[in-house]
């Protein structure tokens, strides 16, 4: 497969507009107001991945307490499957719009979209109410605020830019651990409908505000977005991070997904399953920051390999003969600090691999390619599931540990591509 080679300058001047005098973008400087973009998607993160990672708490409420009649229980796992695939797939919808409007309009849409869903949710009285609001257009508030923000940042860092997304990234962990132990007691001093509104209220408030923080630099960049962006294919670094991606969020779904019910099913409690579910939120919001000052230490493609490699030896080792309360907490740590990984790392690792200006193009190529796992992942895993046997959950964990293990190798291909066996070096 023929591979386009990028070279990247230290200084490039562009017009900003048609007659106007052309602006010197140097990509070493790192100005300040790129820390109030990190706080912003970092908010941005909190309120849309770390919300959604709290419907674990809704799934259990609504499969304990039957709450649409004729629904099953992997119908009520579709709707976190929904949220995830259709923030992802709708990638080229996002990338026209924001071509054809800027970035911060978009994001707008998303706010209003991503708080409606939650507050559509609380008045639904029918399964497929729930499908369509707090399934897709939570999912689409998702995409629309969460997409246009993410390649942002990297054009404002280049020596920190993993530690700046690291720090955004940790943002979901908080915002997770926010919703995950609020939601219930929520549910039980109010209501569920109330529950849902509130969430979707406090979250449009905030992402409001981070999306009208977000400011890009595309006036001196000229970052090109399309639609499809076909010539990307061209490239085997970038089906090498296809690969990668695809086979992360596979076991990514099940690890954050299935915790929880896991712990019920070793005789744990369901309240004890929603701690669980927090403590590995606290690993995301510890863990990712320091990723990010690693990846800019050691190398952005090798730390992420290594902890990608690190999940398939926790899973085996830690999670398989796993049958106390305790050694699920210190697991929930491991994992909430390596299996969302690429959540923090994707940026950053499609910047080694293309121009910035390609950037916002490689990204969404990234959510299409996560849209498929994201969305049938879970069901692959309960459908393994052997309800009946002592261990029911040995073959989705076998699963997952596979799937992380298929993903470290497409990165450690990528990093022999790119530098050989030797140091890697920063672009």
């Amino acid at each position: 497969m023929a591979e386009e080679g990028s070279k990247e300058t230290p200084e490039v001047a562009v017009p900003i507009a048609p007659g106007v005098p052309a602006i010197s973008y140097d990509p070493n400087e790192e100005p300040a107001y790129g820390w109030v973009v990190c706080g912003a998607l970092s908010a941005i993160n909190g309120f849309t991945w770390g919300i959604l990672a709290s419907f674990g708490v809704y799934l259990s409420y609504y499969i304990n307490h039957e709450t649409f009649s004729g629904a099953s229980d992997l119908d009520y796992t579709f709707v976190g499957g929904v949220n995830f695939a259709t923030a992802l797939f709708c990638a080229p919808l996002v990338n026209l719009s924001t071509r054809k409007f800027g970035t911060n309009i978009p994001m707008y849409c998303g706010a209003c979209m991503f708080g409606g869903g939650f507050v559509a949710a609380s008045f639904a009285t029918e399964f497929w109410h729930l499908v369509l609001s707090q399934g897709i257009l939570v999912g689409m508030g998702v995409g629309f605020v969460w997409q246009p923000a993410t390649p942002i940042l990297p054009q404002w860092f280049k020596r920190n830019r993993s530690l700046a997304q690291g720090i955004a990234a940790a943002g979901s962990g908080v915002g997770g651990i926010i919703f995950s132990s609020s939601t219930t007691p929520m549910i039980d001093n109010l209501s569920l409908a109330w529950s849902l509104r509130i969430t979707g209220i406090i979250a449009f408030v905030v992402l409001m505000i981070a999306s009208f923080l977000i400011r890009d630099r595309h006036a001196t960049l000229r970052p090109r977005i399309r639609l499809f962006d076909h010539t990307l294919l061209r490239k085997s670094r970038v089906w090498l991070l296809m690969g990668y991606s695809f086979f992360t969020i596979l076991g990514y779904i099940v690890a954050i997904y299935s915790l929880s019910a896991f712990a019920v099913s070793i005789g744990l409690t369901q309240q004890q399953g929603g701690i669980v579910v927090t403590v590995m939120n606290v690993g995301t919001t510890l863990a990712r920051p320091f990723v990010g000052v690693l990846s800019d230490r050691y190398g952005r493609i090798t730390v992420a390999g290594i902890l990608t490699a690190s999940n398939v030896l926790f899973v085996y080792a830690i999670w398989i003969p796993t049958n106390s309360y305790g050694v699920l907490l210190f697991l929930a740590i491991l994992l909430g600090a390596t299996s969302g990984i690429y959540w923090g790392t994707i940026a950053p690792l499609c910047a080694e691999v293309v121009d910035l200006t390609e950037l916002p193009s490689t990204l969404s190529l990234m959510w299409l390619t996560d849209a498929l796992p994201s969305l049938f992942s879970e069901a692959i895993a309960l459908e393994i599931r052997r309800p009946k046997s002592h261990r029911p959950y040995l073959w989705p964990e076998i699963y997952t540990g596979l799937a992380y293990l298929i993903s470290s190798l497409f990165l450690l291909e990528l990093r022999r591509r790119k530098w050989g066996w030797g140091s890697e070096r920063h672009r």
